[in-house]
């Protein structure tokens, strides 16, 4: 019998994320399954941050009596029963009905903060009084300080304790293959509508019950006739502020009460700004492969910035995290955390919360077997010692 991974649509018989990933390919259109997947050019940076881990290999101890492992840790003041950091990302409505909220809802139950990206499709305040565990916020630094304040201040009224800024935008990646979806800006082709016609279970899960959705933390923000998350992006890609600097950074630390996290830093002289800026943390990350290609990925970075930074802020890191054993490596490289994007991404277009839910516990099942078969008892117990890369 020939292998193959599973990609029906019973989660239970998903093993691993990547059956996950062939189940949310076979369910979404192309156009939505590729914004998922894909990276920048010619996708160098995404590849990267994949190979890195199989460079990474471990030294185990055996004979060490671990039973079942401790996997909690904190993150920014957060208790977290995992290692995990739910990662902003835009368009989840166009995965799954009320995507931001089944991702939210998911994460609040395995016990590990959700961020709230600035382009999601769920309001902020609604999301904060619905959701029991907590709420980050992602602020992209538009052109308009005004909308800014507002966004900084809206969070704030939330109760959220984490801003997370996005830095690595200042101009959109080129996503060659995402692009090739639309005949024009966030207009779709011909055969991408055919497409889409051609899965009439997510058209009327996604579409008919609410129609496209809609940019809700942008709303008032938006242009008249840019209220839809397809027409806002159009609106958007003119407001990303390419003149971001560091004084802006700063400006934002003065303005914001709780903790601070930068998301977008890739070298250590930049991690070093981000303690002088006041951040409490940073996420290293290129984000995703889909910004500048050829890019240095985040976990390659973890030990020079670790030693170099890791007393004085919250070291955390995304990109290409498939496994809980990669997760682990990142916390045997200095991470105090890792932000995860497409695995639950695939869970929620997958299967939306339960599929959330059972992408989680597959990571967490992984971890707990990996730290078994190491010696670690807690997450305090990895370290260098136990990998060689």
């Amino acid at each position: 019998m020939k292998r193959a991974h599973y990609a029906g649509r019973d989660l239970k018989r998903a093993v691993n994320v990547e059956d996950l990933r062939r189940m949310a390919c076979r369910r979404l259109p192309n156009f939505s399954y590729e914004y998922v997947e894909g990276g920048a050019e010619d996708e160098v940076a995404l590849k990267r941050n994949r190979d890195v881990f199989e460079r990474i290999v471990w030294l185990p101890r055996t004979l060490a009596g671990v039973g079942t492992p401790d996997l909690s840790t904190g993150i920014l003041g957060e208790t977290c029963h995992l290692p995990l950091v739910i990662a902003p990302t835009g368009f989840n409505g166009l995965l799954w009905p009320q995507g931001d909220l089944a991702l939210a809802k998911a994460a609040a139950d395995a016990g590990i903060p959700f961020t709230l990206s600035t382009v999601s499709n769920y309001r902020l305040a609604k999301m904060a009084a619905e959701v029991p565990g907590p709420v980050w916020f992602q602020l992209y630094p538009v052109k308009d300080t005004n909308v800014i304040d507002q966004l900084v201040d809206r969070a704030q009224e939330a109760g959220c304790k984490v801003l997370v800024v996005t830095t690595d935008v200042p101009i959109f990646g080129a996503r060659e293959w995402d692009q090739r979806n639309y005949r024009a800006p966030m207009k779709l082709s011909v055969a991408s509508v055919l497409d889409v016609l051609a899965h009439p279970r997510w058209l009327w899960q996604v579409m008919v019950p609410r129609g496209a959705p809609r940019f809700e933390n942008l709303s008032e923000f938006l242009p008249a006739g840019a209220s839809s998350a397809m027409v806002g992006a159009r609106y958007m890609g003119t407001q990303i502020n390419a003149r971001l600097e560091w004084s802006d950074i700063e400006r934002l630390r003065r303005r914001w009460p709780g903790k601070l996290v930068l998301k977008g830093i890739l070298c250590v002289e930049d991690a070093k700004r981000s303690v002088e800026a006041g951040a409490d943390g940073i996420v290293l990350t290129n984000h995703g492969g889909r910004q500048l290609d050829a890019c240095v990925s985040g976990v390659e970075l973890l030990p020079s910035v670790a030693a170099e930074v890791g007393e004085r802020l919250t070291v955390l890191v995304d990109g290409g995290f498939r496994r809980g054993s990669d997760v682990l490596k990142a916390i045997a490289l200095g991470a105090d955390g890792v932000m995860i994007g497409r695995p639950t991404l695939y869970g929620l277009a997958a299967g939306g919360q339960p599929g959330v839910a059972h992408a989680l516990q597959i990571l967490r099942s992984e971890m707990e077997r990996v730290m078994m078969l190491l010696g670690c008892r807690t997450l305090g117990d990895l370290g260098r010692h136990l990998i060689r890369s």
